[in-house]
């Protein structure tokens, strides 16, 4: 087993990763920017090292100064947790290359998933549904493209590939605009990843996103701990996720995890990831592949009992899954409400200080957070700051237990999104299950 790991994240992951480090006996290095001198994780840690100011350019993107501090703590292993550099490639590389162990897949893995095209064609090629395609990038042939647009059929959406979290995409309805279209896509992923490849996909109407997590090591064990809900969001953020989804057809849930992990093997994955899909009339459709754990990973440990940041460590030392697939056992329901430090209504950010801090509790709540009463949220990151998790042996007895817990948290000082939260958990179609990804963005716009 690793005995010391550098923590290369900030705020609930930071803690998160902590606490499994402290439950395996594993010492623990905190880096922190120049504002995140007073985090919980950076209190509780064995060590603690500054690697640059507030900006997170200068701080946790910063790859030379993370390095140093796993040189100069002496320790062996580096977890990236997600968001920052979880998924690049190059900062795996590198943590490799200065003998360090990064707490993830291997850096080529990342790649070959990182890009889109290369993602789908391998996971056609492990069997794995995609969404009808150009299967490859768009070229300069024009009429070749606006022949794949005919075959895919209108609409069509235009992806970067080298895109995420919803930027890099353009719907186009009709062909007389599917060139001048594609040119902007193009030059606006350049811009922005410098990267212009892009390709076609057929454009979902009103589609479902489910994903599914996976956990495969070194030794050629690779299992599934079901899939997840992640349909309530905006502008592509995820915003509740619940698991099971809700409403899913079970021989297509079952083809489908059995594809996943085949597709873990089969392009040498280790560590934990997350299989996203959108599902559509009783079919999925793969999207990307996430390379790190999630941060709806909760919602997946309370229906399996698996604690998925240990698993990653251990897998990352070379030991084999502690749990087999036929030993998963996939019980009750849970629910993760994101709790953001932002205007419920405009969403604008609500940085500044925390005067007091209540987290709900009861049976089957969890809360996942690095809030404490006089803490003060800087300006400078992701506006997430708590994770509300409730868990039940159905879904109405975990949804009960959300709208409870979200009416005892207190947080008083800023502004956050849990009256957003409140009307969502009593939203009737939600309660009903199956919503699309389109109802929040269409809910918040009627309103």
């Amino acid at each position: 087993m690793l005995d010391k790991i550098v923590i290369a994240n900030r705020g609930e992951i930071a803690l998160r990763v902590l606490r499994a480090c402290k439950e395996l006996g594993i010492k623990t290095v905190a880096v922190h920017s120049k504002a995140d001198e007073s985090l919980m994780h950076v209190r509780l840690a064995d060590e603690s090292v500054c690697i640059g100011p507030n900006s997170p350019v200068e701080s946790y993107l910063n790859i030379p100064a993370i390095i140093s501090a796993a040189e100069v703590t002496d320790a062996n292993a580096i977890h990236p947790g997600y968001g920052f550099l979880s998924e690049n490639a190059d900062f795996a590389e590198q943590v490799e290359r200065s003998g360090f162990t990064f707490i993830g897949p291997k850096p080529d893995v990342i790649r070959l998933m990182g890009d889109k095209v290369s993602a789908i064609a391998a996971m056609k090629e492990a069997g794995v549904p995609t969404v009808p395609g150009s299967d490859g990038p768009i070229t300069d042939d024009d009429e070749r493209t606006l022949e794949i647009a005919r075959r895919i059929g209108y609409p069509v959406i235009i992806k970067a590939s080298g895109g995420g979290g919803g930027r890099g995409m353009r719907v186009v309805h009709r062909e007389s605009a599917l060139l001048n279209s594609i040119s902007l896509t193009q030059s606006e992923a350049k811009a922005a990843f410098n990267n212009d490849i892009v390709y076609l996909e057929k454009f979902l109407e009103n589609p479902r996103h489910v994903e599914f997590q996976v956990l495969s090591d070194s030794h050629g064990n690779a299992i599934h701990l079901g899939d997840r809900d992640c349909s309530l969001q905006r502008r592509h953020q995820k915003v509740i996720e619940e698991a099971p989804a809700p409403g899913i057809d079970e021989d297509a849930r079952a083809t489908v995890a059995a594809a996943c992990t085949k597709a873990c093997t089969e392009i040498g994955y280790t560590g934990a990831g997350t299989f996203e899909f959108l599902y559509e009339d009783g079919q999925f459709y793969f999207i990307e592949m996430n390379t790190r754990v999630q941060v709806e990973h909760p919602v997946t440990e309370m229906i399996s009992g698996v604690d998925i940041v240990k698993e990653q460590i251990r897998i990352a030392s070379g030991l084999p899954l502690s749990i087999t697939q036929d030993e998963v056992e996939l019980q009750g329901h849970a629910f993760e409400c994101r709790i953001n430090a932002e205007d419920p209504k405009t969403f604008m950010p609500s940085p500044g200080l925390v005067n007091q801090f209540h987290a709900p509790g009861g049976n089957g709540v969890r809360v996942d957070s690095h809030l404490y009463s006089g803490y003060s949220i800087p300006p400078y990151y992701d506006s997430l700051i708590a994770k509300i998790i409730t868990y039940g042996p159905d879904r109405e007895t975990a949804l009960t237990r959300m709208r409870n817990a979200l009416d005892e948290a207190v947080v008083d000082g800023i502004r956050t999104n849990i009256p957003l939260h409140q009307d969502l958990v009593k939203d009737k179609n939600f309660q009903e299950g199956g919503v699309s990804i389109h109802y929040l963005e269409k809910k918040l716009e009627d309103a």
